[in-house]
């Protein structure tokens, strides 16, 4: 299995028009790969899912970028209408990536090289933002999700990395009472989107499995420092 973080030719995005996805994408096409971008509602998740599930408009994708997700404040003593924000959390961070993998994997067999990349959150080893809970807990659930699916692949041609950003300056939180708390103005420990992808980009392109930035970067040493090990000794008994 090759660990060039770039072995691969065409990916999609989801989450694609703005933020992250949209830097991604950029950074992909000045290296040369063809970029397909889709959306991040969960009917639009769904639609991808169906067009590209058995790969036939685009037999040459070999890398399914899980970029799409939604963040919305929730307070259960106060919020009378959360459920709903809820299940619509749920069905954009979690059903959306593990609908398109499951859909793209026997695919993605048939490639010399192939690449799932799925984006978690500092918040997934750490849940600093107590007003998002449901979010959090999606993050974590990607990132341990993440976990299995390359323990479950790693004799396969098809690799499975981690991004999990920190604090990034994009419209993530739109929905909160100030929408621009992410700024560095108001959170100086904040990325810009050049730093964010200034830290992870050379850790892609070496072929780290697992990648973090800023604040983030700091809680991956940390949890794997202290569980990596437990798992990778479980994970050598499956296969």
């Amino acid at each position: 299995m090759s660990q060039n973080g770039l072995a691969f030719n065409c990916a999609v995005i989801t989450g694609g028009g703005g933020g992250i996805g949209r830097a991604l994408a950029e950074y992909l096409i000045s290296k040369g790969k063809k970029v397909l971008l889709a959306g991040r509602t969960e009917s639009n998740l769904k639609s991808t899912t169906q067009e590209i599930g058995a790969a036939g408009e685009h037999p040459e994708l070999d890398c399914l970028i899980n970029n799409a997700g939604v963040q919305r404040p929730i307070d259960v003593l106060k919020n009378d209408d959360f459920l709903e924000k809820a299940d619509q959390e749920i069905d954009i961070n979690i059903r959306g990536p593990m609908h398109l993998s499951f859909a793209l994997i026997p695919h993605f067999k048939t490639k010399p090289n192939a690449l799932i990349v799925n984006i978690t959150s500092g918040l997934a080893y750490i849940p600093f933002s107590v007003i998002n809970p449901v979010y959090n807990g999606t993050k974590a659930w990607l990132h341990f999700f993440s976990m299995n699916l390359r323990t479950q692949l790693k004799n396969t041609k098809i690799r499975v990395v981690e991004i999990a950003p920190p604090m990034v300056e994009s419209n993530l939180h739109r929905e909160r009472e100030n929408p621009d708390d992410n700024k560095k103005e108001h959170a100086p420990h904040t990325l810009t989107m050049e730093e964010f992808m200034g830290e992870i980009v050379p850790k892609f392109e070496k072929g780290d499995d697992t990648i973090g930035a800023g604040m983030a970067a700091k809680a991956i040493d940390t949890w794997y420092g202290a569980f990596g090990g437990l798992y990778e000794g479980a994970a050598k008994s499956y296969i």
